[in-house]
């Protein structure tokens, strides 16, 4: 099939799922709590699973819990090239986070059997365990795991709040699959996703094309200072550890401005203790991150934020404990699957501009083991992990529609 011009998805079927999907776990405000490993989430796989066995797919799940739904290829021999994301939300999400790339991957599937289009290569759909983190930290563990980042030993071992194991809840909601995790070739991997930043629909863009992962750091740290009385201990012999937490606050906003546009910096984070109204705190627990696509740039700002922390600790008479809890490199995607997006957002005359990843995403890890590239939408006003989060039916529809040109330049057309 030379002519390609007809071959498109049904944007009302996918918008129709995504709010079908949109109910299991759906909050007052119009968003999603879909946690990892909840019984909604539960709920959301069995929906996903029937909707894929419905278009002829065979489901798998593997040890991790990640779902492939595999479309037989001409040559069902050859590996797969993959599409997907995930089904987990945070605890106000929204209802496309990950969910897009999911359910617009079963779109591309479900196009493509309505257009009675084979592929030479397999072609599956992935839906990848606690993507969010939100419960279970550290976030992407699954296709981690998928990507030999993180064995699976460490991965079940992970706690929630309640104490309760990753592996234990897998059991628990009957998907811990018998499959191995990984270990087995992959031809490509895209992944559709909203942007969860405002440039593309500030800037008009219809897609993004994303060339890059950011690399991040994530740290811990706990200022230990001395709690007193806040009306009898004079200032200037105070040893106030959320006074000294304030200060990194500002030095972690301040590293971050300095690298601007592509480096950003959060404290997300931050516990008084004892937390009284009328003591001066003498301990503090914070968290912080640096984000950046160029390895250069986030070691330098990794060594900036470790000399400024012992700076305001020594100048608050504090002591402190400063862990590095998460670390990946920037994430170059691959030229070939980058060109192919493009191709694919040309061939339809959408707006386009190139973009690089801000979030971590299950495509950062797939593509140390496959050639990966991603395809963003825009979101309304830039707004994600809330409920608030929304898109617009035709973005959806573009973002799925270049998803399945670029997925069939690599799984090749034979019929």
């Amino acid at each position: 099939m030379s002519d390609l011009s007809n071959v498109r998805i049904n944007g009302a079927r996918l918008w129709d799922s995504l709010m079908e999907m949109g109910k299991i776990g759906g909050t007052p405000k119009g968003g999603c709590k879909r946690l990892a490993l909840t019984d909604v989430d539960k709920q959301g796989r069995e929906l996903f699973k029937s909707w894929c066995e419905a278009a002829g797919c065979t489901v798998k799940v593997d040890e991790m819990g990640n779902m492939f739904a595999h479309r037989a290829g001409e040559d069902d021999s050859l590996p797969p090239v993959i599409l997907g994301s995930h089904l987990d939300t945070q605890p106000t999400g929204g209802k496309f986070d990950g969910v897009l790339g999911v359910l617009g991957a079963l779109e591309v599937v479900r196009s493509l059997n309505d257009l009675r289009i084979k592929t030479r290569h397999p072609i599956e759909v992935a839906n990848w365990t606690n993507e969010e983190g939100s419960r279970y930290a550290p976030a992407m563990v699954s296709s981690g795991v998928f990507a030999g980042v993180y064995t699976k030993d460490f991965a079940y071992s992970r706690l929630d709040q309640d104490g309760k194991t990753l592996g234990d809840e897998l059991e628990r909601i009957g998907f811990k699959g018998d499959v191995p995790v990984g270990g087995r070739p992959v031809h490509a991997y895209f992944e559709l996703h909203i942007e969860q930043g405002p440039i593309l629909e500030a800037e008009g863009y219809d897609v993004g094309i994303v060339t890059h992962g950011q690399g991040q750091r994530w740290y811990e740290i706990r200022l230990t200072g001395y709690e007193s009385h806040a009306g009898c201990t004079p200032m200037p012999r105070r040893k106030d550890a959320l006074l000294g937490a304030a200060r990194i606050v500002e030095l972690v906003n301040r590293i971050g401005l300095s690298k601007a546009p592509l480096g950003v910096s959060t404290v997300g984070m931050l516990n008084p203790y004892p937390n009284s109204r009328n003591v001066i705190p003498g301990e503090a627990f914070m968290t912080a991150e640096f984000r950046h696509p160029i390895g250069e740039t986030l070691d330098a700002m990794d060594v900036e934020f470790r000399k400024g922390v012992e700076e305001i600790a020594k100048a608050g008479g504090l002591t402190y404990d400063l862990k590095e809890v998460f670390y990946y490199e920037p994430v170059p995607f691959d030229p070939a699957c980058v060109e192919a997006v493009r191709r694919a957002a040309e061939h339809f005359g959408y707006s386009h501009r190139d973009i690089v990843a801000g979030a971590g995403h299950d495509a950062c890890y797939m593509a140390r083991i496959t050639p990966t590239s991603m395809v963003f939408t825009p979101c309304v006003d830039g707004v994600s992990h809330n409920e608030l989060e929304d898109i617009k039916p035709d973005w959806a529809t573009y973002g799925a529609n270049v998803l399945m040109h670029a997925a069939l330049e690599k799984a090749e057309i034979v019929s």
